[in-house]
């Protein structure tokens, strides 16, 4: 790992360490796998994902809530709204850098039980906000932000993953993970809806939407703080379990010594590349539900923004789960390529056919279909990304490990510069085909560079 060092020299820990630090850790040697450390590293994994799940889940479910807010009372713009969907963005990416050097101070038990139960603020914070229609604007945006926690605990995730599996099983436990963890974002877009009808705690709140055929306002009875207290016996649970069951690899760790992954270039082209493929998925998950709210919600019979929009992230995640297998065989770098044209074609589809821009609601199918395949594709490149990465950086293992904490920091931007980016160009405009310009120049440059130094043949580090 980032300046990691495993050993089998055994780790003495103080009385109160003793149940927190495995006494020897050694992945790579068969007969120690065997006999003990492939029950300790499914198990981990296991636990760990699941939590993984809740964090993203946590991470958007402010996405999914924001299209509910002005119907229970709240009277925010669309400008604040897009806002509120973006803020958790902007706090996941600082904290991933944070958590990029938590493992080897604290160990996976502590760092990923704070993690668990820390998301309670956000949970109960929440529920609670939207029970009250005067609530003030900053106490949202306060909310939204400690949202990011679920988002930016990842790069623990990936570092203490990375620890407990040798390296012939590294690539496949990474990719488990992080495309299982992924679909925490659909579970949030999905179970919005259905926990509406679902009274956990607090008075029901009157939902207002006009019925465009009469132009008479229509009274739903919904409980949107269910949207959010839901998770909150889960991650209970989960943060039990993990304190219970997870363990901490024995490491010794160096801040300065990671520090040196800034002076290889590699680490910032890979930064570009996991920012095309990562980025794109986690920024326009954060926005996807806004957009159709905000860009088809003015037409007579608009859509459910909730009812279409957790399809987009369940089949990135999927397609991330999928070709992480796949990119094992056929190779990273062209799976990559493969992600670039591929979402640039969808870009061009959505300008030439003003499908942000459009004059009627006949446009919102074909803007579902585009926007889905570019789900797809991200899901691909975030697969073979990560399997580049390791093999970019084979000369050196630590800073392999370094750069994928790096650029997960990175890419969890994508939220907030995505969300707050469309909302301005909605503001100015109307539309949003301007930010769908400047995101088909930033994929071209991504692709270009991971063609040129990592697919073409004679290519500086083929991965």
């Amino acid at each position: 790992m980032s300046g990691f060092k495993q050993s089998t020299i055994e780790k003495k820990p103080n009385a109160g360490e003793q149940d927190t630090w495995l006494k020897e850790w050694n992945p790579e040697d068969e007969k120690f796998w065997e006999s003990k450390g492939k029950a300790i590293a499914w198990r981990t994994l296991i636990i760990t994902t699941i939590t993984l799940t809740l964090s993203f889940a946590t991470w958007f479910m402010m996405s999914a809530i924001v299209t509910r807010l002005n119907g229970i009372g709240f009277s925010f713009t669309s400008n604040q709204l897009f806002w509120l969907a973006a803020l958790p963005g902007l706090a996941a990416g600082t904290l991933r850098i944070v958590h990029t050097f938590l493992i080897p101070i604290y160990g996976t038990r502590h760092t990923i039980t704070v993690s668990t139960i820390i998301k309670l603020i956000p949970v109960i914070g929440i529920g609670l906000a939207v029970m009250n229609p005067g609530t003030p604007f900053w106490v949202f945006v306060v909310l939204a932000l400690t949202a990011g926690f679920g988002g930016g605990d990842f790069s623990s995730y990936m570092p203490s993953t990375n620890l407990f599996f040798p390296a012939r099983l590294k690539g496949a436990a990474l990719g488990i993970q992080a495309g299982i963890g992924n679909f925490g974002v659909s579970l949030a877009q999905f179970m919005t809806p259905v926990m509406l009808g679902v009274a956990i705690y607090g008075a029901p709140q009157f939902f207002a939407k006009v019925n465009l055929d009469t132009g008479e306002m229509i009274e739903q009875t919904i409980f949107l703080q269910s949207a959010s207290f839901w998770y909150a016996p889960l991650l209970i649970i989960m943060a039990v379990v993990c304190w219970y069951f997870l363990r901490s690899v024995p490491v010794k760790a160096s801040f300065k010594e990671q520090l040196d992954i800034f002076g290889e270039k590699h680490t910032w082209y890979c930064t570009i590349t996991y920012f095309m493929t990562f980025g794109t998925f986690a920024g326009l998950s954060a926005a996807f539900p806004m957009m159709i709210h905000t860009i088809y919600g003015k037409f007579e019979n608009a859509p459910d923004a909730l009812a279409f929009a957790f399809y987009g992230p369940l089949i990135g995640s999927a397609s991330r789960v999928l070709f992480g297998f796949i990119a094992d065989k056929v190779g990273g770098a062209v799976l990559t390529t493969i992600t670039g044209i591929g979402l640039f074609c969808g870009i061009v589809m959505i300008i030439a056919f003003d499908l942000v821009n459009p004059t009627g609601l006949e446009q919102f199918p074909l803007f579902i279909g585009v926007m889905l395949s570019l789900f797809f594709f991200t899901g691909i490149g975030n697969a073979s990304t990560f399997r580049q990465f390791p093999i970019i950086f084979k000369h050196n293992p630590r800073q392999a490990a370094g750069v994928i904490g790096w650029t997960a920091a990175i890419a969890a931007y994508g939220p907030f510069i995505f969300s707050m980016a469309i909302g301005a160009f909605i503001g100015a405009t109307g539309h949003a085909t301007g930010f769908f310009w400047i995101l088909g120049a930033f994929i071209i440059l991504a692709t270009w560079i991971n063609w040129y130094f990592y697919n073409r043949k004679g290519a500086e580090r083929p991965s």
